[in-house]
C-alpha cells in the first residue's frame, strides 16, 4: 500500500511519482512527442487517466522507434466527492455510489489491444483512492465536455489522488488471465458472468461479460471450441 501527498492533479501526482520512482524526466520532447516521462534508459511511461485510444497512435510510433513503453491507468475503485462554493468552502463530502473495478480496463482495452502483444509494452493499472472536486453553481449548467443527458448545478474541477491501493502489471497474457474468476475448462459468457457475480463484480460488469470475451479473443488468450444451446463456449489457450 503507497501513501502519496495529494497535489492538485491526478495525472500530474502520478507523473510526478513515477518519475521519481523510474529516475525519469517530465514533459519530455522526443520522436516528434511529448512524453509524460523519459527515464534515463531511454524508457516511455504515459499516465493516462481514461480514454486509453487516444493514446494509440502515439504509442504504436513509440514502439515502432524500439522504446519500452509503460502505459499507467488509474481506476478510482473509492471515490470522494467534496463539493465547493466559489469561496472555497466544503459544503457537503460524500462517498460516490460508483465504484470502479479492475474488470474496468477490459472496456478501454478494445481501443488499444493491438498493442498488448509487443514485448516492449507494459501496462500498469492502479486500483486507487480518489476525491473528486466538484464546484457549486448558481443553476444548473452543461458539463465542460456537453456530455450531460441532464444540466446540474455543479461542475467537476479536479480529481486528486488520496492512495494507491494495488498496482497490477500486464506484460502477458497470463498476466490479463491471472485476474479473472475461477472457471472451468471450457466456459461460455453464462459461466463467466456467474463466476463474477459470485466474486462480487459490480453488476454493471457481469452482465456485460462479452466485452472481457471479445478482447481476450482478439489477444489470443482464448479460443471458441463450440456452440451449444445458442452459447459460445471458449477455453484458455
Amino acid at each position: 500500500m503507497i501513501n502519496i501527498e495529494n497535489e492538485s492533479s491526478l495525472h500530474n501526482t502520478l507523473k510526478v511519482y513515477y518519475a521519481s520512482l523510474n529516475n525519469g524526466s517530465t514533459e519530455v520532447k522526443a520522436d516528434g512527442h511529448i512524453y509524460d516521462i523519459l527515464t534515463a534508459d531511454n524508457q516511455v511511461i504515459e499516465i493516462q487517466t481514461k480514454n486509453l485510444g487516444a493514446l494509440y497512435k502515439k504509442l504504436e510510433h513509440t514502439l515502432e522507434t524500439g522504446k519500452k513503453v509503460t502505459l499507467v491507468h488509474p481506476v478510482a475503485v473509492k471515490n470522494t466527492i467534496y463539493l465547493y462554493d466559489e469561496q472555497g468552502k466544503v459544503l457537503s463530502k460524500r462517498k460516490s455510489s460508483k465504484s470502479g473495478h479492475i474488470y474496468d480496463i477490459f472496456s478501454e482495452l478494445t481501443k488499444i489491444y493491438p498493442l498488448l502483444e509487443n514485448k516492449n509494452f507494459t501496462l500498469k493499472v492502479l486500483e486507487i483512492k480518489m476525491i473528486e472536486e466538484r464546484l457549486k453553481t448558481d443553476k444548473n449548467v452543461q458539463s465542460k465536455n456537453n456530455r450531460r443527458r441532464f444540466r446540474k448545478n455543479w461542475n467537476k474541477i479536479n480529481k486528486r489522488l488520496e492512495e494507491i491501493l494495488e498496482e497490477h502489471t500486464f506484460s502477458s497474457k497470463q498476466d490479463f488471465i491471472k485476474i479473472l474468476p475461477p472457471l472451468p475448462s471450457e466456459f461460455s459468457s453464462k459461466d463467466l458472468k456467474d463466476a463474477m457475480k459470485k466474486q462480487k463484480t459490480p453488476a454493471r460488469i457481469y452482465n456485460n461479460p462479452t466485452i472481457i470475451l471479445w478482447v481476450l479473443v482478439r489477444m489470443n488468450c482464448i479460443i471458441q471450441t463450440k456452440t451449444e444451446k445458442r452459447f459460445r463456449f471458449y477455453k484458455f489457450v
